[in-house]
This record gives structure tokens, C-alpha cells and sequence, in this order.
């Protein structure tokens, strides 16, 4: 993927983070990774209540992407659902089931010292 401006990059955040919001996501944390990352500009991380739920979310997030911003977003452990990567270049989302987003605790190691961002589902 082409490197976006960081108007572009913002307007896929704001599409994350409405997506997530609008399928009911739990407790969705977006961390700010410009200038302290590489990767992305963004990570967003959320929970489901189920795995049927969190491979609902990560699907229509990945066709939201792909029809708004004409971006095909890689996607991976969708088939098990207890954890799915979307990697949408800018923005880095992962979403989880409650007891396997304990175990991994990504906000504690991508905070940088910061308070992650909390999103509009909490």
C-alpha cells in the first residue's frame, strides 16, 4: 500500500473507529503510533463477545474499507476468530475475544507510557 496523507490516514481511523461503534464492539482502545511507529499511524484494538461477533465485525470492516477508501485490507485468523488482524495500512486493528485480549495485553505494550485513546464503544 501507497503511503496516505495524514488527512487520509485520519479519515480511516474515524471509519475504524464508526465501524467498530456501529457493530457494538467492547471496550475499543485506538492508540496513536505516528512518529513512534513505523507500522502505521494508528492501532485500534477491540473486543467481541463472541467469535461469531468478532469475525462479523472484522468482514464488514474489511468491505467498508475496501468500498470507502478503495483499499483491500489484509486480513488474517478470521477462520478462528479468537483474535483477527486487519492490516489497513495507516491503521492496524485487532480485535479479540475478551479472555484471549487479557492474555496478550497489546495496549500495555503499545502505549508507550501513554494512556491509550479510548473509542466511541466502551
Amino acid at each position: 500500500m501507497s503511503p496516505s496523507s495524514p488527512q487520509e490516514a485520519e479519515a480511516l481511523h474515524q471509519l475504524v473507529l464508526a465501524s467498530l461503534d456501529d457493530d457494538q464492539a467492547v471496550e475499543t482502545v485506538s492508540i496513536p503510533l505516528a512518529g513512534k511507529s513505523s507500522i502505521a499511524d494508528y492501532m485500534v484494538i477491540a473486543s467481541g463477545k463472541s467469535t461469531r461477533q468478532v469475525a462479523s465485525m472484522a468482514t464488514k470492516l474489511a468491505e467498508k474499507i475496501k468500498a470507502q477508501c478503495g483499499r483491500t485490507a489484509r486480513v488474517e485468523g478470521l477462520a478462528t476468530a479468537d483474535w483477527v488482524l486487519i492490516d489497513a495500512g495507516d491503521v492496524i486493528v485487532h480485535l479479540f475475544r475478551p479472555e484471549v485480549r487479557s492474555f496478550y495485553n497489546l495496549e500495555r505494550m503499545w502505549s508507550f507510557g501513554d494512556t491509550p485513546a479510548t473509542g466511541g464503544a466502551a
